[in-house]
């Protein structure tokens, strides 16, 4: 359905590293029907998924060291699942951040929001 399973994660303040498992629930391969998982903050969601089309699946849609990207697993096919796990420290109290998957056309409909705990 093209949808990640929670549409918001909040992140307890008290956790050094927090770690986030994408399960590809499908049958189609990456090259048809790939999708992963990209952290950011909101402001930067849309130029992140613009650089990263240019970039391709070969750099799994993300630019290569694109300093906007605080975490993000690599683009998954059908019954596969990448991690990413990233340190806590990188988020500021206050801040929007949005997840996405950044494979062509689903970041409209595969996104969430990501917070701290107060």
């Amino acid at each position: 359905m093209m949808r990640f399973n929670k549409s918001s994660i909040v992140v307890p303040k008290a956790c050094k590293h927090f770690k986030v498992t994408l399960k590809h629930t499908g049958t189609l391969p990456r090259t048809a029907m790939g999708h992963d998982w990209v952290l950011s903050s909101t402001a930067d969601e849309a130029g992140i998924i613009e650089a990263g089309a240019k970039a391709g699946l070969g750099d799994n849609y993300i630019k290569p060291n694109d300093k906007r990207v605080i975490a993000h697993t690599k683009i998954i096919g059908g019954g596969q699942s990448a991690s990413t796990t990233f340190k806590v420290s990188a988020l500021k109290a206050g801040e929007s951040y949005s997840f996405f998957c950044s494979f062509p056309g689903h970041a409209a409909l595969m996104h969430g929001t990501l917070s701290l705990s107060k």
